[in-house]
């Protein structure tokens, strides 16, 4: 007999950024400058060397581009992908109006999670890029630390604020100020955020790396006010790719491999010998790598001791997993196969709305399909109640 699947808290939904979330809070010298959504035509820009570049002879459909201090980034449909056919997932630029309001309209969020039988969602940013990485790049850190704050302001203020803790906020640092990373991670625990996105892998951004001791205010501040670190897969921002001319669904396989390299990073460095009470979570990475690295890890630990040095802990690298580290997922029976070694206590759901890879509208569906062959306890945890304990949501 299948357990029931119950109301779903999903740890790694989206939001697509309303215009008025920098432009209606940063000061007026600034809004000239400050990201901002400009209508143009959808080839007004070309892409060269990583790089939005004007086109000679714009055409096509109006299309949304943020335009921030002297560079435009697309609002793109695959992002915003909720409601349409996978067969017409494609890069093409859009207009909010071309993609559904709960996209990035509170109340149409809330009537899409229940439509989905997702009671609680947690959300990361799209435009920004998913720790932050827009404003680390940017060329006036002052401007950029305002729209930190700026985004952050929004999210609990707006967003997550009169949904009946249904929204759940996750909050930016300034990726380039480890002091006012601290200050920021403590100014939004003060008010109930118990979440903050940061990179998987750092020195993939040009940043210190966390073997440095460069980031150990941050951890502090994180253990200090139970804020869990929230990584998504490709917050260093690089994807694994095999050569220059392979196909971008080489990456999109290998994606994990991020989650992976950061978690031996953590497991091996003592920040969490350290920090004994802190808190990392993986999102959208899927689980069924988990118990291999695992055992690879405590095997090298055991093996190669040529390879250690001083900065390491001195335990196996997986005793630092249990009640430690937490992984996202919605797309993985390989992982639901071996649930006994990564530990169903570790394990979240998750949705991806309104990615062109999310589960909208049949999440609950997914959801039996997976894990609704196991008992009931098991999959009220995944479903809900590790997210419940782990960012102590009151639901």
């Amino acid at each position: 007999m299948k357990s029931s699947i119950p109301p779903i808290v999903s740890v790694d939904d989206h939001l697509i950024e309303p215009p008025g979330i920098w432009q209606d809070r940063v000061p007026a010298k600034y809004k000239s400058v400050a990201p901002r959504l400009e209508t143009l035509p959808a080839d007004a820009f070309s892409k060269v060397n990583g790089a939005y570049v004007a086109s000679s002879d714009p055409k096509g459909p109006p299309a949304a581009w943020w335009h921030y201090e002297d560079k435009y980034y697309p609002v793109i449909r695959y992002i915003a992908q909720a409601g349409y056919p996978p067969d017409q997932d494609d890069s093409h630029v859009v207009t909010l109006d071309d993609m559904r309001p709960g996209c990035w309209q509170q109340k149409a969020r809330l009537d899409d999670m229940t439509l989905n039988g997702v009671e609680a969602s947690l959300c990361f940013p799209n435009y920004p890029r998913f720790c932050g990485q827009i404003f680390n790049e940017a060329k006036d850190h002052d401007l950029a630390m305002l729209c930190v704050k700026a985004y952050n302001d929004f999210m609990v203020d707006e967003w997550c604020a009169g949904s009946g803790g249904r929204l759940i906020p996750l909050c930016l640092i300034p990726l380039w100020d480890v002091a006012a990373a601290a200050a920021e991670v403590r100014r939004n625990a003060a008010r109930g955020v118990r979440a903050v996105a940061f990179s998987e892998l750092p020195a993939w951004l040009n940043l210190p790396s966390i073997w440095s001791g460069h980031w150990d205010p941050f951890f502090e501040a994180c253990e200090e006010t139970g804020t869990v670190i929230a990584m998504h897969i490709g917050s260093g921002t690089r994807t694994t790719i095999t050569s220059p001319d392979a196909p971008q669904v080489v990456s999109t396989v290998m994606i994990f491999a991020n989650s992976a390299a950061s978690m031996v990073d953590y497991m091996q460095s003592g920040i969490l010998a350290r920090y004994p009470t802190l808190k990392l979570l993986y999102a959208e990475c899927q689980i069924g790598w988990i118990p291999f690295i695992l055992e690879r890890a405590d095997d090298a630990w055991l093996t190669h001791l040529w390879a250690h040095d001083d900065r390491l802990s001195g335990e196996l690298p997986s005793s630092y997993y249990k009640d430690r580290i937490f992984s996202c997922f919605f797309k993985d029976n390989v992982g639901i196969d071996m649930l006994d070694r990564i530990g169903a206590d570790q394990v979240l759901f998750e949705t991806d709305y309104p990615h062109s890879d999310g589960t909208w509208p049949n999440t609950p569906q997914v959801a039996e399909k997976l894990f609704g062959h196991l008992d009931q306890a098991t999959v009220d945890k995944i479903a809900r109640g590790n997210a419940i304990k782990l960012l102590g949501l009151s639901l």
